[in-house]
C-alpha cells in the first residue's frame, strides 16, 4: 500500500526531529503546495531551535515548491528525478532557488 503525502509529512517530520543536525544552518522556511486528491499545504520551518512540520500554510516561506501528488510520491519513492521533474515543469519552484537545492536534505 502506497502512502499519502500527509503520511510523507509525518515521516519527515519524525526523521527531522531524529536527526535535527540534517538540517542545521538552513535557516529558512519551505512551503509544499501539493495538488490533487492525496494534497494539501505543508510546511517545513528550519528557523528555530528544532526543525518543525505542519499541516497549512506558512505566512513567511522562504522557499515554495508546487507539484502533483503524483509528482511528490514519484519524486519520494524515487521513480521520479527531482531535477528532471523541475526542468519538465512538474515542479515548480518560487522564492529563494538556492533553497531548492537543499531539499533532498528535507525530502530524502
Amino acid at each position: 500500500m502506497s502512502k499519502t503525502a500527509a503520511e510523507v509529512f509525518q515521516d519527515i517530520s519524525a526523521k527531522l526531529t531524529a536527526d535535527p543536525a540534517k538540517v542545521a544552518g538552513i535557516n529558512a522556511v519551505y512551503q509544499f503546495s501539493i495538488t490533487g486528491d492525496g494534497g494539501g499545504e505543508w510546511n517545513v520551518d528550519l528557523t528555530g531551535e528544532a526543525p518543525k512540520v505542519s499541516d497549512g500554510a506558512h505566512e513567511n516561506a522562504n522557499c515554495t515548491v508546487t507539484m502533483t501528488d503524483e509528482d511528490f510520491m514519484g519524486i519520494i519513492d524515487g521513480s521520479l528525478n527531482a531535477q528532471m521533474a523541475f526542468l519538465q515543469g512538474k515542479v515548480k519552484i518560487q522564492g529563494d532557488m538556492s533553497l531548492a537545492m537543499k531539499l533532498q536534505k528535507i525530502l530524502g
